[in-house]
């Protein structure tokens, strides 16, 4: 946790106040006993009408201030603590809008959102306990303490004896919840994950009639989390029931023992009703100690999951010296390119690619599902980086342009095609903000995505669902081609984008594409040969690596397994 202090620096004033205004509300509580005793032991005693009334506006003035500390102190932890939290959700936001698929493959997208959520929750209410209670419970003990000793030494002996027993049963069960606490986050990032996939694919769920089964695998995750955290907070209401015998049996004792000494006149009435306070003041500081030292047994698991994201060095940075400006044409080049996933001991993915694609050529690439079709293509924009080998656009490799300029040079059209809650035209100017109707209008008659959305009532202004509910898998990948389109990249990337588009609506497409895109590189993925025969060529890849490269006639004659598969797909649109 304290390297996230760092982060209440901004408000290390509200910090400061809060403490200093709770050192009030305790001092009012230390002092109000003493009056209190004054009161039994003179006004009472000696039936002073007129001290008593001066020392109970004392009490009412002593309580005031201490109220005043009290709300001033709980409003800046609240305030210091929220803004501290929102200062870290920002952070790790921002961090991991920065990861590249290498770091995002490390976390499941379920246990961020935890994080950022969950996690950070927690963080912001142990801090405003922190101040107000890491203050407040320290000084009233001591302040106790020496208060009871001033009083009568004697007794503070089995003060201290019921302090030890607290303190042994607070380290007991701190040590048994710190890791059912780590428990309880992992469990809560496995229902989140169980939710998220349930509620994204409900359509697909309730299609294959599958709510049975979705409702067992909630139930599981559910009752996992259920238990583990009933598990976790035994061990807190444990400490309760534990304390308050310990506190009933040292009152118990105190007050016999001190029943004993005002009847010796070793101790005033009025002495043993303040030491009596002092030690319950005591006492209970001391419990809500516990319950904070507790909590920050929960948090530090909170914490440890924060650092993890927030320590996570990019995999993919921008080399010191990175150029911008350079690509100009779009040739591309593959040179004895391999690629492992970091984490994977099997072979390599791809291995000793090489490939050429001159500027403004069309290229196909076909293969199996799993030879390495998409990462051959995440490798140009360095959504992932070459184990092996170099990736050059124009002569400069791709690790030595800057990764904005890169990416932004680059458009991708991925097949699942992913929209934004908000309207039409907001999601299409997600690839140029400033593009105007007339520019949309153009992108969206060639990506054939025109006549459906005018044919909605509120044509580009209709709203979208999040993820793009409302709309058919193919008018989402029709628009999701028409937003690349208006980057207007000089490199331009489709992998497998067009798999829910019908086939003349597909042809428009790729006439569309080639009159108004002639002179941008293209590289089309696809499972169909008919997406690709008319490519200025096509590379075959097979188990990661390239098995032949050529034009559709070329690949008929030379290559196996591209008529193969030809073959395999006319014959099957033939039955069809």
């Amino acid at each position: 946790m304290v390297k996230l202090l760092k982060y209440m620096k901004p408000y290390k004033l509200w910090a400061m106040l809060a403490p200093l205004l709770m050192i009030l509300e305790v001092l009012s509580e230390l002092v109000i006993p003493k009056i209190m005793a004054l009161i039994v032991d003179y006004g009472m005693a000696n039936h002073d009408t007129a001290f008593i009334a001066v020392m109970g506006v004392l009490v009412v003035l002593c309580a005031f201030i201490g109220a005043f500390g009290g709300v001033g102190g709980a409003y800046y932890a609240s305030k210091s603590a929220m803004y501290f939290g929102a200062d870290i959700r920002e952070k790790m936001f921002r961090h991991i809008q920065g990861f590249s698929f290498v770091n995002l493959d490390k976390f499941h997208t379920s246990s961020l959102i935890t994080r950022l959520t969950n996690d950070i929750t927690q963080l912001q209410q142990i801090v405003t306990m922190c101040l107000r209670g890491l203050v407040r419970s320290p000084m009233i003990m001591i302040g106790g303490l020496a208060m009871a000793l001033s009083i009568n030494a004697q007794l503070t002996v089995i003060l201290f004896a019921g302090l030890f027993i607290m303190v042994c049963v607070i380290s007991a069960l701190i040590s048994v919840s710190f890791p059912l606490f780590r428990r309880v986050q992992l469990s809560i990032d496995k229902i989140n994950t169980v939710m998220r996939e349930n509620l994204a694919g409900i359509r697909v769920v309730k299609a294959f009639v599958r709510e049975d089964k979705e409702k067992e695998k909630f139930r599981e995750a559910n009752d996992e989390l259920m238990n583990i955290t009933i598990k976790a907070f035994r061990a807190i209401t444990m400490m309760m029931p534990v304390m308050t015998i310990v506190l009933n049996t040292a009152m118990l004792l105190i007050v016999w023992r001190g029943g004993h000494f005002v009847a010796s006149g070793v101790m005033s009435k009025g002495d043993l009703m303040q030491y009596l306070t002092y030690i319950t003041q005591i006492l209970m500081s001391l419990m809500m100690a516990s319950m904070i030292i507790m909590m920050i047994s929960r948090v530090r698991a909170c914490t440890d999951r924060i650092n993890e994201v927030l320590d996570t060095d990019y995999d993919i940075v921008d080399d010191p010296d990175a150029q911008t400006d350079v690509i100009k044409s779009g040739r591309i080049v593959f040179s004895n390119v391999s690629f492992s996933y970091p984490m994977s001991t099997g072979d390599p993915v791809l291995e000793n690619i090489n490939l050429t694609i001159e500027p403004g050529e069309t290229v196909g690439i076909l293969g199996e599902t799993g030879a390495g079709k998409s990462t051959l293509v995440n490798l140009i924009p360095r959504l992932y980086d070459v184990s092996d080998g170099s990736v050059t656009i124009d002569g400069v490799d791709v690790r030595k342009i800057s990764l904005d300029y890169l990416r932004k040079s680059i458009g991708i059209v991925l097949q699942k095609a992913l929209l934004f809650s908000g309207t039409i035209a907001e999601n299409l100017r997600w690839g140029n903000e400033n593009a105007t109707d007339a520019q949309v209008k153009a992108a969206c008659e060639t990506a054939g995505a025109y006549e459906f959305v005018t044919a909605f009532k509120d044509g580009f202004d209709t709203v979208l669902g999040q993820g793009g509910v409302n709309l058919s898998g193919g008018q989402k990948q029709r628009l999701s081609i028409a937003r690349t389109l208006l980057k207007d990249p000089r490199i331009l990337i489709f992998d497998d984008s067009t798999s829910a588009v019908d086939t003349g609506t597909e042809k428009k497409i790729r006439e569309g594409l080639a009159t108004r895109l002639n002179g941008t590189t293209k590289i089309i993925i696809a499972q169909k040969i008919s997406s690709i025969m008319g490519a200025d060529k096509i590379a075959v890849i097979h188990g990661g690596t390239i098995a032949a490269v050529g034009t559709h006639e070329e690949l008929l004659k030379t290559c196996e397994l591209y008529s193969d598969i030809y073959n395999t797909q006319i014959q099957k649109e033939d039955e069809d």
